[in-house]
């Protein structure tokens, strides 16, 4: 089992979508990387951003940021940890927690909004790692 969120955790989720033929088939036109911020909640005292790089159906690089770093990427993924937690857990769709205020979006919501598919394979392969959850 692998800690959420924990460097560990993001590492294995791109060994994984490295691995993925589903992601790549589903993201070959993709290219932008992310910031997903787990925010604190009750369950999670200090918030965490994982930086993700998505290119082409590939992974190229993910890093736990450390606190106070700051890194730019095209998009923001950002929602409570509770939230983080039932989207691995494939109990809210990563475009519908959108729309429904579970998660919000900063960046091209058009392109997001192209590549569903795509960010359905993420969540799919997110839910691949055999996680434990703080």
């Amino acid at each position: 089992m692998v800690r959420f969120p924990s460097e560990e955790w993001i590492n294995v989720f791109m060994e994984q979508l490295n691995a993925s033929k589903s992601y790549e088939e589903a993201a070959k036109t993709w290219e932008g990387d992310f910031l997903f911020v787990i925010g604190s909640d009750a369950e999670l005292k200090e918030s965490a951003t994982f930086y993700v790089d998505l290119w082409h159906g590939k992974c190229r690089e993910v890093a736990l940021l450390k606190p106070g770093e700051d890194k730019k990427a095209a998009f923001v993924y950002s929602g409570p940890y509770s939230n983080w937690k039932k989207l691995i857990n494939k109990q809210i769709d990563p475009i519908q927690g959108l729309l429904i205020g579970k998660f919000k979006l900063q960046g091209d919501m058009a392109k997001v909004l192209r590549a569903v598919r795509a960010a359905k394979e993420l969540v799919e392969t997110a839910s691949k790692v055999p996680t434990e959850f703080a």
